[in-house]
């Protein structure tokens, strides 16, 4: 049967273009299967329902959209997706969507998607202008006179189809659909009927609470409406806001709320080139961290406000907790103070202060935490209302009701938001699952992963299957292939590598293994483990440079001067077999040992006088020698908790390999941005602003350094003379400089101008990562990129698409950023677990100055937390802050505490609050 489905096309404001109409063919079938195995007329070749399933649930859109974690739950079975909700799910939430088709592909769940738009029984043809949920919710019902939806004509449909053999059950939160579709005969159920029908109470805590019209849920307490107050602005609708972006009266952009401060946020706002600050939840107005928000300007003289420099203690919701020592400047507590000379107070500095107007994208999923310590209900059955605390303290606290309490209160639980009413301090939510009990190890590290919306599942079948054949070996098809060199008469070793594996002779573009290559984007190392982007098999074999073992590679060749100057450069697949694979550890014993002048030691001595020359003249040309706190840990071997922590040494070994891959890097950058100036993968680091760089020249003054940051060469040639009677200082003063600079970002050339590509800290016009591509998915990108130059492949066609190599680019920077948020996580965790046996008295340093105590750092162990001066709940203070010179004086004495000062200080684990333990640290 044919069908003709016309429409007009529109412009991107939403009007209709004029003489244009679009008609489509549109076929209808008798023959499309119903998926039950049980049917004795459809082919059930490929039924994925149950083959003794009692019931089939039917569920219509908002069940989709708003009971996805319950769907997800294994107690739900044999459900039918039709095809008219599938499509408007994916244009109402694509995470959703796609949650839902990972549903519907997996073999382990009993879900099946019946195509009712292409049956001949079950198709309903639209009225003109009729949106897709209108046309769902009025259809003329072929089986019985009247008016029904689509929706319960497949229904009618499913249930004439399979008999009386099985129930099929309509699923619908929409009161009026229920109406109908009993008044025609169908059998519907909302949602938490069906669920209580299940005999498993705790299915209840997945159920969202309908609103807006929809069957009303069954009440726990009295809200009391009368008693509540409006707390949080009504937000503005999207016309309004829409109409107030054109007019510059409103301003959007992502807002980012401060990792150290959760009552702090800012929005990048291009319209007025400038970073919005936004102060205090009410101004938020429910927004949360990664939202698209509309922001209103406050006026300018309420930009100032005053703001106490003391630190926040426990009961203010915003303590500042111990935590590993900030990399960049997204990492760092953000600073918005400008100090005034003398006292304990300060002035927020002269910078756009808005409020949230309107919500235009929203951020939510799921967060992991605990729930607040509170008394089981009487009975201890029923449902109970509980505060759900996220580790992440960005995150507001958030309402749940469950019925499991005593189950859950001393347990790591996942919740997720559904709504957040103006006149509820707090987000609704509701609990999704278990992890673990809290303070277990094992729990804690997969908070962390899904936190950091890390993927730690096995491979798929299909992603192994694009793996190839083990053991493998070197085929007389590669040493026949005239692109490929065999370098196998060549004295080649590797440390850590510097010949870098031909991964993309293995991972083709558009499989399985690509797609989730692409979607990892990075491996993640944690602290007692490696998550990696690729499957064991080509991490651990196929790929890795192993000794005595011929191997597939991709190198960048140079031919040097003895005085590190480059006469030739040439890029080639190659075949190598490596004589020597060594750590790091291993490669500076070798050139330590005087003993030892065997060539491949020899060879090791050679690059590492080159590379001392490169480094040189690196830094010559305006690189900056930065530094951080990296920690390492001697584990059990056993139980893999901490034995042993201290920082991680930097070897000449480590400083010889970064050389030649910078090195490499930049050649490669230079080689594809030549042959793809549209289309190249770069890797570029902004200069750090004024405002970025204040607390370092703040904490300079303070010392008696005059720091120069006019460019790169002259902050490293100012910190070159940063030193001190301390021989920690210059180290001090370069993780200071370290933690104001933002991350570097991959980005698709196409979309910056040459200026704009400049690498601020390494002094380089063009960067890229070509090195590492086992572990990081731009190198692979980088690698076909240089392949396609070389006039090995061809490029694939996704390089033909600017939006979409801008889409991976910011891919490849989330997953980049989530995986060092990991480890980071990952090494105060176990921080954590090392301290909780075992106090200990060490020295530190002070970082900043407050009222009531100070920031310190410990060297020794790589984090930073506060010291207090008074003990908490004290009021009045006999500590004068002297800002101008970052020091606090003791009015009655001549104790004095300043900037960099060393002290000593008593780390401990402690837990103030049930199931919250902190490591703190004490004056001495």
């Amino acid at each position: 049967m044919l069908h003709s489905k016309s429409f007009v096309r529109t412009t991107r404001g939403g009007a209709v273009k004029k003489g244009v109409q679009v008609v489509r063919e549109h076929y209808l079938r008798d023959d499309i299967y119903c998926g039950s195995p049980s049917c004795t007329v459809c082919d059930t070749k490929n039924a994925r329902l149950s083959s003794s399933a009692p019931k089939v649930l039917v569920v219509d859109t908002n069940v989709v959209l708003n009971q996805i974690d319950l769907l997800e739950n294994p107690a739900i079975e044999d459900v039918v997706v039709l095809s008219v909700v599938l499509e408007e799910v994916k244009n109402k939430n694509l995470s959703v969507y796609n949650r839902l088709r990972a549903l519907c592909s997996s073999s382990a769940r009993k879900f099946f998607v019946f195509s009712n738009e292409f049956h001949k029984d079950t198709y309903v043809k639209a009225m003109v202008g009729e949106s897709p949920n209108d046309r769902n919710d009025r259809a003329l019902n072929i089986f019985t006179i009247g008016r029904s939806s689509a929706i319960r004509v497949a229904t009618q449909w499913y249930q004439n189809h399979l008999g009386g053999s099985t129930q099929v059950l309509l699923i619908t939160n929409d009161k009026e659909n229920k109406r109908k579709a009993s008044g025609e005969g169908l059998s519907a159920e909302t949602v938490e009927t069906y669920v209580k029908s299940l005999g498993r109470p705790e299915l209840l805590d997945l159920v969202v609470l309908p609103t807006n019209g929809d069957v009303a849920m069954e009440e726990a307490e009295d809200l009391r409406p009368s008693k509540r107050q409006v707390i949080y602005a009504e937000h503005k609708p999207m016309s309004e806001i829409t109409s107030g972006l054109h007019r510059g009266i409103y301003h959007q952009g992502k807002l980012r709320i401060n990792r150290y401060n959760p009552f702090e946020a800012y929005v990048g706002s291009e319209s007025i080139g400038d970073e919005i600050v936004i102060h205090g939840r009410v101004n938020m107005n429910r927004a949360f961290d990664g939202d698209v928000v509309a922001v209103e300007l406050l006026p300018q003289d309420q930009w100032q406000d005053v703001k106490s420099l003391s630190i926040a203690e426990d009961e203010d919701e915003e303590e500042e907790d111990v935590h590993l020592v900030p990399n960049s400047a997204d990492d760092a507590p953000r600073n918005t103070t400008s100090d005034g000379a003398g006292g304990s107070t300060g002035l927020v500095s002269c910078r756009p202060s808005g409020r949230v107007v309107g919500i235009i994208k929203r951020n939510w999923h799921s967060y992991c935490g605990s729930l607040e310590p509170k008394p089981l209900p009487a009975g201890g059955g029923g449902i109970a209302h509980a505060l759900f605390v996220s580790k992440d303290r960005r995150i507001p606290k958030i309402r749940i009701q469950t019925r499991q309490l005593g189950n859950l209160l001393d347990k790591r639980i996942i919740v997720t938001v559904h709504s957040w009413d103006r006149m509820s301090r707090y987000p609704f939510g509701h609990y999704v699952r278990t992890i673990g009990a809290v303070g277990d190890r094992d729990t804690e590290s997969e908070v962390v992963l899904i936190e950091n919306d890390i993927n730690s599942g096995p491979f798929s079948t299909q992603v192994l299957a694009c793996l190839p054949p083990l053991p493998w070996t070197l085929s007389p098809e590669d040493l026949a292939n005239p692109n490929r060199q065999d370098l196998r008469h060549v004295r080649v070793f590797s440390v850590d590598p510097p010949d870098i594996a031909d991964v993309t002779n293995f991972v083709h573009p558009g499989t399985p293994l690509d797609e989730e290559a692409a979607c990892r984007g990075t491996s993640v190392y944690l602290v007692e483990r490696r998550i990696d982007m690729l499957p064991k098999p080509l991490t651990e074999d196929v790929c890795s440079l192993k000794s005595d073992v011929e191997r597939l590679a991709f190198s960048v060749i140079w031919e040097m001067t003895p005085e590190a100057e480059i006469i030739s450069t040439r890029y080639t697949k190659s075949v190598i077999k490596s004589c020597a694979a060594m750590s790091y550890v291993e490669a500076q014993a070798r050139m330590d040992d005087s003993r030892l002048v065997d060539p491949l030691t020899q060879d090791l001595r050679n690059l590492n006088t080159l590379a001392k020359i490169m480094r040189l003249r690196r830094i010559e040309r305006g690189a900056l020698t930065l530094a951080s706190a990296e920690v390492k840990f001697q584990l059990d071997t056993e139980t893999h908790d901490p034995l042993d922590i201290g920082m991680y040494q930097i070897r000449e070994a480590n400083q010889m390999i970064e050389e030649f891959m910078l090195a490499a890097n930049v050649s490669v950058a230079e080689k594809i941005l030549k042959h793809f100036p549209l289309c190249s993968l770069l890797r570029r680091h902004p200069v750090p602003t004024k405002e970025m760089l204040e607390p370092l020249l703040r904490t300079a003054a303070a010392v008696g350094l005059d720091l120069d940051i006019s460019s790169s060469k002259a902050l490293a040639d100012s910190l070159d003379r940063a030193v001190g009677d301390d021989p920690y200082f210059n180290k001090l003063i370069r993780i200071l400089a370290t933690r104001c600079m933002t991350q570097a970002v991959y980005f698709c050339s196409g979309d910056l101008t040459p200026p704009e590509f400049l690498h601020y800290g390494l002094a380089a016009p063009l960067y890229t990562h070509f090195t590492s591509p086992i572990r990081r998915f731009a190198d692979v990108i980088v690698h076909r990129l240089l392949g396609a130059a070389l006039g090995i492949c061809k490029l694939p066609p996704i390089f033909q698409d600017r939006a979409q190599l801008t889409s991976i680019a910011d891919n490849l920077n989330y997953r980049h950023r989530n995986a060092q948020m990991a480890s980071r996580a990952s090494v105060e965790l176990h921080t954590l677990i090392y301290f909780k046996n075992q106090p200990t008295d060490t020295e530190a340093r002070i970082l900043k100055i407050r009222s009531n105590g100070f920031i310190v750092f410990v060297p020794k162990f790589g984090i930073e937390g506060p010291v207090f001066l008074m003990k908490k709940g004290e009021t009045g203070s006999e500590w004068v802050v002297d800002e101008a010179h970052q020091r606090v004086t003791k009015a009655s004495s001549k104790i004095c505490f300043t900037i960099l000062q060393t002290i000593r200080i008593h780390l401990e684990v402690v837990e103030i609050q049930p199931n919250r333990k902190k490591l703190q640290l004490t004056l001495m």
